[in-house]
Parts: structure tokens; sequence; C-alpha cells
């Protein structure tokens, strides 16, 4: 008897051609060659990519359950194609995000019969407050004046329950320094691939398909005195300019302070100046607001009188190009820029008069209209009220306007806990460097995105939201990583 009773000899085992011998091989290849083959015969190409989506799903399952952290991985990737591949295959595609999601936990239930899964690590304020504002959220299907339980489903994904649903998982499976390292790099090239896209865009034109996009009425917002409005594969122009704003605020930081590695430098400063390209190109004025108050942010975070005056006196430089000197008016990017600091400008007016609008309207509606009642959702589900013919424009302004004004301080309130949270613990508490400069990077962003948001509904939509969370919870769980002394291992090859 062999004195390794477990080991298997490979000579003694059928492998590759051999497996053939087995008739039962045989008849089950051939019975799945014949299945394939009659189904492309009589669909055609439907049948084929319908064949190759169904491998694919296949091996999403197979890797999300064998791997749950894949599935965090996949659900950034996903934020950033999700809104875009619809306009080539049309599909609700935003209910993949939702499915990811579900099966992630999905995988994480059944990987607990084999081993504990450490939920624990998901007890945190994050947790507890996003936990109270989906709770908020939940209740607003007995508010009086929702009229469509349709428009909640859909809206309040956005709002409340992709934030809800994420932030645990990210706490458990996606904690470590090697994760944010993997997430900076992510990020950085799929941003990067959007703004060669917008390029395509604004230097080539729009492909077939996108121009059936904006023929279906994109172009009412997107075309703008026979100038395109660059928005690449994300859902508007206004996404993809704050989006790439915010990229370039966050990478801006990280190459800046990166020591050590000149590859992984020259990688940040490389997607901060696409990043940047890209907001320029995409002409969403208020995309502007991410750099500005990112940058104000950062000079607050660095504790610093001299940096403090010299980024004071860059931003007023930076203010007074744009708002008192017609240098570069001869650039449509630039010249819709400057437009954004026009207290006249025209679009700015209807904004505001709109507000007042609302003001009266919500004086008596404290918990709101009801999750759905505005934008897109107010005019699908319930096109003959009042909030759904009033535009919002601002992300604020519809979280206002849905949920009272008892959900819009909740839910600032919310966000400068968070907020605050993340620039404490920069001033006050991390002692590694290079941590410091990543969850100041992440800070800086976050402010910027929250002041853009007033002017466009980007917070809530992807990939800035996915963006969001990931960078929430970092900001939490940065104290543990400072104590854990783990450095950085990222390598670029």
């Amino acid at each position: 008897m062999s004195a390794f009773p477990d080991h298997i000899n490979p000579f003694e085992v059928n492998s590759g051609s051999n497996r053939f011998q087995n008739l039962s091989t045989i008849v089950m290849v051939l019975l799945i060659s014949l299945l394939v083959t009659l189904g492309i015969v009589k669909t055609g190409l439907i049948g084929v990519v319908g064949i190759i989506g169904l491998i694919v799903v296949v091996a999403l399952l197979y890797m999300v359950f064998r791997n749950p952290r894949s599935g965090i991985i996949l659900l950034i990737v996903s934020g950033f194609f999700v809104t875009g591949v619809a306009r080539y295959i049309p599909a609700p595609w935003g209910l993949s995000i939702d499915g990811l999601l579900v099966l992630i936990y999905l995988a994480l239930f059944f990987k607990g019969f084999g081993k504990k899964i450490p939920w624990d690590k998901a007890k945190s304020p994050l947790t507890l407050v996003v936990t109270i504002w989906m709770g908020y959220i939940f209740l607003q299907i007995a508010n009086p004046e929702a009229q469509s339980l349709e428009a909640w489903f859909y809206a309040m994904r956005g709002v409340a329950l992709y934030q809800w649903l994420s932030v645990p998982l990210l706490f458990v499976l996606f904690n470590r320094s090697k994760d944010l390292n993997t997430f900076f790099i992510i990020w950085g090239i799929l941003s990067v691939i959007g703004t060669l896209k917008g390029f395509q865009q604004f230097h080539f034109g729009v492909d077939p398909f996108e121009q059936r996009w904006l023929d279906q009425g994109g172009a009412q917002t997107h075309v703008l005195f026979g100038k395109l409005r660059v928005f690449s594969f994300y859902s508007d122009a206004g996404q993809f300019g704050a989006s790439q704003a915010h990229t370039g605020v966050v990478f801006g930081i990280l190459a800046l302070f990166k020591k050590g590695n000149l590859k992984l430098k020259t990688f940040f400063a490389c997607v901060a100046l696409a990043g940047f390209f890209g907001m320029l190109i995409s002409g969403t004025r208020g995309a502007i607001a991410v750099p500005a108050l990112g940058g104000i942010m950062f000079l607050i975070l660095k504790k610093n009188v001299r940096v403090l005056i010299l980024g004071g006196v860059f931003l007023i430089a930076a203010y007074i190009f744009f708002a008192h000197t017609t240098i570069g008016q001869g650039n449509a990017e630039i010249r819709r820029m400057r437009t954004a600091f026009d207290p006249n400008e025209a679009s700015l007016q209807v904004r505001l008069e709109n507000q007042k609008k609302l003001k009266g309207y919500l004086a008596s509606r404290p918990m709101g209209g009801g999750v759905g009642a505005t934008g897109n959702w107010g005019q699908r589900f319930t096109p003959h009220t009042f909030l759904a013919n009033t535009a919002t424009d601002s992300w604020y302004v519809m979280v206002w306007a849905d949920t009272g004004i008892i959900g819009l301080t909740y839910y600032l309130l919310m966000l400068f806990f968070i907020l605050g949270t993340g620039a404490y613990y920069v001033m006050y508490k991390l002692k590694d460097d290079w941590l410091k400069v990543q969850i100041s990077a992440l800070v800086c962003g976050m402010a910027g995105i929250m002041m853009a948001s007033y002017g466009n509904g980007v917070f809530g939509q992807m990939p800035t939201g996915i963006l969001m969370y990931v960078g929430m919870v970092f900001m939490f769980i940065s104290p543990q990583l400072d104590k854990t002394g783990q450095k950085d291992t990222i390598r670029l090859h």
C-alpha cells in the first residue's frame, strides 16, 4: 500500500483526448454541439450572440461564486459601461447592477456554509447612516403624495438602494491596502478609456448607434448651437464631465505626492490629464465645480499656510480668468465653461425660478412628493403631475422634491458626516504618508462631486455612485489600514 494514499499518479489518470474513450463523454459533447448548431441555424446572428452571452453569464456566475471579491471588481467595471451599452443593445441594463449585488450576497450566503463570513467588519457608523437613509426611503412607500410604486422602485435604487447594499459588501470583501491600490488602477484605466471614447466623438463624430440615441431625443440636451456635448459611453454629458473632473482631481493629487515609483506616478499624471481633458470636451459647465471645491478641500487638509496662500492665489486667478476676461473666448469649450460664472445666465435664471415654484409646492409637504415623482421616472410613470413637469436639474433639488425637507436635511447631514469623518482622519489620525495622500484624494474628490451635484444629478448615477461608495468605505477603514502598517505594494508592469 502506498505511504501516500491521497497521492494521484498522473500516469494513471485519463486526460485530454484519452477522455473521449468514454462513450458517455462523446455522447455529451456531440449532443451539446448539435444543440448549439441547431440554435445558430434557427436563429442566425441572434443565436450566436445569445450563446456567447450565455457562456459569459455562466462564466461570471462561476467566478463570483468561487470568489465573491471578484464581484466587487465586476461591479466597479459595470458601473462605467452599464448605461452606455444600452445604446448598442437596448435592454434594461441598469437592473444588472441590482442583479450583481444580489448575486454577491448569494455567493457569500453559500460561502457561509463552509466558513464564517466576517460580517462584523461591516459594523460602522457609515453602515448605520446609510441604513437609516434607506429606511426613510422605504417609508416613502407610505407617503400620501406618492402616486406610483413603480416610480419608487426604479428611482430609489440610485438614491439609496445601491449605496445600502454596496457598503456592507465593501467592508467585508474589499478592505485591504491592496484593494485600495487595485481600485485606483481600475478606475484610472476605465476613465482613460472613457476619455478616448469621448475624444472619438469630439473629433470624428458619433457612431450610428449613438446617432440613433441623439435622434430619439438625446440631441435636445447634447447638441447645442450645432455643437456636440460629448458623453462618451456614460449616461449623458453631465455625468461624463463631472466623472472625468472627479478623476482629474483624485489622480492629480495622487500624481503630485507619489514618491519612489516613476511608472506609477506617470500613470497617475496621465490619468489626471485625461480626466481634465474629458471634462473640458464634455461641454458641462457644472463639472468645473469639482476641481474648484476639490482644490479648496485639499488646501484645508494640508494645514499649511504657504500651500493655502499659493492655492488661494491659483483659485482666484482661475476665477478671474473665467469670470472677468475673454481670453480663449474663441474656443467653444472655454466659452461654455465661462457661462458657469455668469450670474445672469439664462438657464441659471430658469433653475432659480423652478426652485421658487418647488418651494411653494413643498411648503406643505415635508416628506416631498414621493420618490420617483420628478425627472425621467416622473415623466414615465406620472406625467400628469406638477413635479413630473417641473425640472429639478440638481441632484439635491431632486432629493428635496422627492423626499421633502426632512429627507434633504438628513441626506445632507449624512454626506457632510461622511466627508467630515474622512477629513478628520486625514488631518489628525493617519500617520502613513501614502495612505494619507490616498484618502485625501478621495475626500477632495467627494467634496467636488458634492458641489457639482447642485448643478447636475451626478451623485447617484453610475459610475460616480459606485466610486463614491468605495471611497466612503476606505475613508472609514483608513485608521485600521494605518495601524496594520501595510505599505504600498502596487506595481505596474
